[in-house]
């Protein structure tokens, strides 16, 4: 099975080769008894990295390479993340799919750029962070709006080394839409202390990461 039909692997193919600049490696986590859902993820990162000279995929075992997904903090399959000549701590927790899958995309070519479209205030409270600030987007494939809160929180993350970024789709964790309280999404969870339900705007979710760090 095929996730992308013909004429949008040539239109996606078009895309990335006008628009990715360095090298980005995608690197997927998964087990050799595949989980539910991984090998459809495997399936779709292959595919995308078929489109691209730019683009490389590494796989790691993530029940025999234990040492490996704790270096990179994965703690739950299928997870990959998107990096270039380094980790930026961007992840992908589920499959970007439906509405996700061009927030996705957007991440890989901010990555390959490895610049961002956000405020020049924004990108300054970056770079004064002290702290660790870790953001959790709680998302499902059928939310239109969810894509957009990954894309800023992904490109906080790509700004920042102090930031992390967490796209987690429910659909494929309901454990933890349970435990963080999800009725809608997009949800967003800053450090675990601080909760936000839609795709607000940037200046707002850089209000709620200083209220986080209190």
């Amino acid at each position: 099975m095929m996730f992308l039909g013909e004429r949008d692997r040539k239109t996606l193919e078009a895309y990335l080769r006008g628009n990715l600049v360095r090298p980005v490696t995608l690197r997927f986590f998964t087990q050799e008894l595949e989980c539910a859902t991984c090998r459809d993820v495997r399936m779709l990162l292959e595919e995308v990295v078929a489109l691209s000279p730019l683009l490389s995929l590494v796989t790691h075992n993530f029940l025999l390479e234990k040492d490996i997904a704790s270096t990179f903090r994965i703690d739950k399959i299928p997870a990959f993340t998107v990096e270039a000549e380094r980790d930026y701590g961007i992840r992908f927790f589920g499959i970007p799919s439906g509405y996700e899958f061009s927030g996705f995309v957007e991440t890989i070519v901010c990555v390959s750029r490895g610049e961002t479209d956000l405020s020049e205030s924004t990108k300054a409270f970056l770079n004064t962070l002290t702290q660790d600030v870790h953001i959790q987007v709680f998302v499902t494939p059928t939310c239109p709006f969810c894509s957009q809160a990954v894309v800023l929180s992904h490109k906080m993350a790509l700004e920042s080394e102090r930031v992390t970024s967490s796209m987690v789709e429910i659909l494929e964790f309901p454990h933890l839409a349970y435990r963080y309280g999800v009725r809608a999404v997009p949800k967003i969870v800053i450090n675990e202390t601080v909760a936000i339900e839609g795709a607000v705007p940037e200046a707002f979710l850089v209000q709620k990461i200083l209220e986080a760090l209190v």
